[in-house]
């Protein structure tokens, strides 16, 4: 693991499972903000996916299954600012986690304890989002997969795995967690 010095006593400490978790936190922060403020800035175009899924109206319409569908375009906005405030909210933490993390890594902060705890809740999040929201909800309860237009379960998988192995990295077993400062 390399350290560079930076300033009389602090040392940024790159390379190892720290440095990889503030890396990877950051990187997810970095998606999360990008989506939502995409969501925020371009309003409509995925207040469309969103009514098409609620709505079901491009599935199969199997009588057994449309009974779900939610067609009231007020009740399809308010899923959809939903999921923006749960983003911009994950993505928040997800920036904290970061902080911490460099914070740790340039020894200015107290360890790495409270980055892991931060990072968990950020990740957390996301997969319950893109987990039990799109893959789930989604995908299987308003049978997103029987789209071929309006069908985002590859982009929710993708973004599930990314989220899934960054927390699993962080609390990989390893004696570099206890440096510095616990």
């Amino acid at each position: 693991m390399a350290t560079r010095w930076n300033g009389p006593r602090r040392a940024v400490r790159l390379g190892g499972l720290p440095f990889a978790a503030a890396a990877l936190t950051a990187t997810v922060a970095l998606y999360m903000a990008l989506v939502a403020f995409g969501n925020v800035t371009d309003f409509g175009t995925n207040r469309e996916f969103v009514r098409h899924v609620l709505a079901m109206d491009t599935t199969f319409k199997d009588d057994d299954l449309m009974w779900r569908a939610v067609t009231d375009r007020t009740l399809q906005d308010i899923a959809y600012v939903a999921i923006i405030l749960w983003e911009a909210l994950a993505a928040a933490v997800l920036v904290t986690g970061a902080v911490l993390w460099a914070r740790g890594l340039t020894g200015w902060g107290t360890g790495y304890r409270r980055a892991r705890q931060v990072s968990t809740l950020g990740l957390v999040m996301v997969l319950l989002l893109f987990g039990a929201g799109f893959i789930g909800i989604g995908g299987e309860w308003f049978a997103m997969w029987q789209s071929q237009k309006w069908n985002g379960l590859q982009a929710a998988e993708r973004n599930f795995v990314v989220a899934g192995f960054v927390l699993v990295l962080i609390h990989l077993p390893s004696a570099q967690w206890t440096s510095p400062g616990g």
